[in-house]
């Protein structure tokens, strides 16, 4: 059922588009429901963890795990998606920009930890800010296009300590009645893009299903969470 949305494309500059006509129904205005319930499944008795957020957008998600102590990195190509989220959460912050990534800014707030970069997500790596002990991807690799998921499999990976955990939610409907995004993405695919790495298990699947996706077209809407683990060397 990949090839349905296998060629489908959004532009950097649609997403952009998107937050500047506030077309951002995938934002929520509260912590995510699936981080809550796994926390402690992804610190596992850590404190003082860093998270990478990819395609972060404004979630409140970051400031919630600043407020714990952990430190946060995220990537979001939307200026305006990053300004709000400092301002809409009362804090402070430095531009500058980063010579590694031409044209890119990073935005930052010393006191809570949190980074934020605004730049292509594929033009981020970790010679920036090196590895991991953490990652939410909510949002994120079901809105990346289906044909650069490797791509983007292969970066995350990179971007995981040893000791990382990478919390992924991902979508499940009949893609014939719904083009995307957020996209289709399977547990099969999940396994085939990290699976050669890192130990997968799936921690939840819900029924997902609102008026929003019956809108859509769907009668089906399942949401899953993946834990994803880098196997021992």
């Amino acid at each position: 059922m990949l090839e349905q949305q296998a060629d489908r494309v959004m532009a950097l500059g649609e997403w952009e588009e998107r937050w500047q006509q506030n077309k951002i129904g995938f934002h929520q205005p509260e912590v995510h429901k699936m981080l809550k319930k796994n926390i402690d499944k992804v610190l596992n008795g850590r404190t003082g963890v860093r998270f990478f957020f990819p395609l972060c957008g404004k979630a409140v998600d970051m400031k919630w795990l600043a407020d714990m102590g952990h430190s946060v990195v995220g990537v979001e190509i939307s200026e305006k998606a990053i300004r709000q989220f400092f301002e809409e959460n009362n804090m402070t912050y430095t531009e500058e920009p980063v010579p590694a990534i031409p044209g890119a800014k990073v935005y930052k707030n010393s006191e809570k930890n949190i980074s934020l970069y605004q730049c292509n997500l594929y033009n981020f790596s970790n010679s920036i800010e090196g590895q991991f002990g953490a990652i939410w991807d909510r949002g994120s690799l079901v809105a990346v296009n289906p044909g650069d998921r490797e791509k983007y499999a292969a970066l995350i990976i990179s971007l995981m300590a040893n000791d990382c955990r990478y919390l992924l939610d991902t979508l499940l409907y009949n893609p014939d009645l719904y083009q995307g995004p957020p996209f289709f993405v399977p547990d099969e695919q999940v396994h085939s893009l990290f699976g050669s790495s890192c130990g997968i298990e799936l921690l939840q699947s819900e029924d997902a299903l609102t008026d929003k996706q019956r809108n859509w077209g769907l009668d089906k809407f399942l949401e899953n969470v993946h834990l994803i683990t880098p196997k021992s060397n």
